[in-house]
Order: structure tokens, then sequence, then C-alpha cells
């Protein structure tokens, strides 16, 4: 097996930053509050199901979706695992949520158009 290039890698964590922020517009389009709120990351879960099923990608770890939000800006505490299944609690700031909010809402608008 070929080690990944270094592209290779940013791709893919682009491409996980989309998937991410679809999932997260995926909960507001929910009519679910996302911005300055703590959530436990397991609140969280069926919409990153969701975008992994759309994006066709294999589910992703706690602790990936975990890294990559902090990197998206999200405030991410990580928990005792004995507190939680899923040890993460979220906090997505307003512009996160609305980046995610704006992504979603073009890719329908795409596909829509397609």
């Amino acid at each position: 097996m070929e080690q990944p290039e270094l592209f290779e890698q940013k791709e893919e964590n682009a491409e996980i930053e989309k998937v991410l922020l679809y999932a997260l517009g995926d909960f507001q389009s929910r009519k679910k509050v996302l911005a300055d709120r703590e959530l436990a990351l397991d609140r969280l879960r069926g919409a990153f199901k969701r975008a992994a099923d759309k994006f066709e990608i294999a589910e992703l770890s706690d602790e990936r979706i975990a890294e990559t939000l902090e990197k998206l800006g999200a405030k991410i505490v990580q928990v005792p695992s004995f507190v939680a299944k899923h040890p993460f609690r979220v906090t997505v700031s307003f512009e996160t949520a609305e980046r995610a909010r704006q992504f979603y809402n073009e890719t329908l608008s795409q596909e829509k158009s397609a």
C-alpha cells in the first residue's frame, strides 16, 4: 500500500471539512439551534451519518470529527469516556454555523439545478 502524498492528505482534509459543514447545515435545517450552544457530540451524530452517506464516505470517528470541527472554529471539550459514549462536547461559533448553513444551502441549490 502506498503512502498518501502531501496533496492527497490536504484534499482528504478539505473533503472532510465539507462533509462536516454539510452535517452542521443539515442539523440546522431541521430547526435545531446550533450556534453558541454546547451540544454533546451524540446529538450531532445523526447529521454526521447522513452527511457521510451523502458524500459516500465511511463514517468518521469521534476523534476525527472533533479534530476537524476544532479546525473549523468549534470549541471542543473532551469528557471522560464513562460520562458519555461519544466523549466530546461541541460549541459551534455563530460564524461557523452561518458558514455551514450557507454551504448546505449552496449544495442543495447546485443539486436542484443539475
